[in-house]
């Protein structure tokens, strides 16, 4: 296997990785209630100080991005998102 074959492999193994569950840590800034639990699809909600933690498992990239759309759409300051 020549040099960019074996690049072009890599970069499909860590794709198909990405696009598997995953469990995330993500932080934002603010304090939501745990009404807005359900809207975050039974992700954990955990408040520290003047942060959200929300956390839990993701099912692939487009679930991960469409959430971060739902922060954004709140108007959460995003301060992390950790993939574990």
């Amino acid at each position: 296997m020549d040099e960019n074959s074996r690049l072009g492999f890599q970069a499909m193994l860590k794709r198909r990785r990405l696009d598997e569950p995953s469990f995330y840590q993500i932080r934002v800034k603010g304090v939501l209630s745990s009404q807005w639990a359900d809207w975050f699809d039974g992700l954990t909600m955990t408040i520290d100080g003047e942060e959200t933690i929300l956390a839990g498992w993701i099912p692939d990239q487009a679930a991960l991005h469409g959430l971060l759309g739902k922060i954004c759409d709140l108007g959460l300051p995003l301060l992390c998102v950790q993939r574990i």
